[in-house]
């Protein structure tokens, strides 16, 4: 596995709010060794900031392009950060 890191930052369309959308994007960030935070946004969209290994945050977007059995994914829009952050852990914002 390679050891260069990679930030980025999405937005996930579709209904991805009330089906537990974020507490499923944690255990899978856990699950994938990926740091970050999650929240629901206002307009019905979900954000979060991944940061981690490159292999492991490619890994952790594809699974939230399929998303938790009870969600429905139309699209995720993806920007690179340019600075890796400096979090640790994955957390759950309100």
């Amino acid at each position: 596995m390679s050891t260069e890191s990679k930030t980025i930052r999405i937005v996930i369309r579709g209904r991805v709010q009330g089906v537990s959308y974020r507490a499923w994007t944690r255990k899978q960030a856990q699950r994938h060794g990926v740091a970050g935070w999650v929240r629901n946004r206002p307009d019905r969209t979900v954000e979060a900031l991944f940061t981690g290994p490159v292999e492991a945050v490619e890994a952790l977007l594809a699974a939230c392009r399929r998303g938790p059995f009870a969600a429905r994914v139309d699209g995720i829009d993806v920007s690179d950060e340019a600075e890796p952050a400096s979090i640790t852990g994955f957390e759950i914002r309100t």
